[in-house]
């Protein structure tokens, strides 16, 4: 079974809604399951529960089939990701580009000028999605 993982932010941002659409056209197309996740950093939690992030989800974009959602506590939001990401063995992931932007400015330590996309693709194993939000 596919599986697609979409990281939003909570509550749901303009860019984060753009993102999930994107992500629940291609769980529909791929007839995948789709795993919503928000990642409440320790340092700044909000509280935000499975069913804040649902009700969210489907204000935004409608009722979602096949969905999970899941809320991590983590201190940084894309080793969170990726560690969740990995923990699905997810197919595809679809993050909005101010995240691939965030991931980009953490792998500039180690790379020069990364491709975000193909090292992500390469570590995780999986298809990475970068919508824009227009």
């Amino acid at each position: 079974m596919t599986r697609v993982v979409v990281p939003v932010r909570y509550p749901l941002s303009e860019p984060s809604e753009a993102t999930l659409r994107e992500a629940v056209r291609i769980a529909r197309e791929s007839d995948a399951d789709i795993t919503v996740l928000h990642v409440d950093l320790y340092q700044d939690s909000r509280g935000v529960t499975r069913a804040d992030l649902k009700r969210a989800a489907e204000r935004a974009v409608g009722q979602i089939d096949r969905a999970r959602y899941v809320v991590r506590r983590g201190f940084l939001v894309e080793e969170t990701i990726l560690e969740e990401v990995a923990a699905e063995s997810a197919d595809v992931v679809v993050i909005g580009t101010q995240q691939a932007s965030r991931w980009r400015t953490m792998v500039k330590r180690f790379l020069d000028d990364p491709d975000i996309e193909t090292f992500l693709e390469e570590k995780l194993d999986c298809q990475v999605v970068t919508v824009r939000a227009d």
